[in-house]
């Protein structure tokens, strides 16, 4: 039987684990195996910024202190489903909000 391997990646964990919880439950309300979801590592975006744009203090010395971080932290989780057709249609018509990115794979 073929699997369909769903991968979803977003800046919020909560609604990530929203949307897998919703798939696991379509799944296991038509009977077909599912595993997951495996959290993957986070991948973190890191951006060092100056505080002020025009540069004021750049080069005193004591700490660099004029100097942020700023950090995007990409979260990913990953389902693996039966690959019914009427659980992938049922998936397909799941509402995703616009941070979550979805990939579906067709495995066997």
């Amino acid at each position: 039987m073929q699997t369909a391997r769903i991968k979803l990646t977003g800046k919020d964990p909560k609604e990530l684990d929203g949307v897998c919880l919703e798939i696991k439950d379509i799944a296991e309300k038509l009977g077909v195996s599912v595993a997951g979801p495996i959290p993957m590592p986070t991948k973190k975006l890191r951006v060092p910024v100056m505080r002020t744009p025009c540069g004021d203090g750049m080069h005193r010395g004591g700490g660099g202190g004029n100097w942020e971080t700023w950090e995007l932290r990409v979260h990913k989780r990953v389902l693996d489903v039966g690959a019914n057709e009427r659980v992938l249609r049922q998936i397909t018509r799941i509402r995703i909000p616009r941070e979550v990115n979805i990939e579906i794979e067709l495995t066997d």
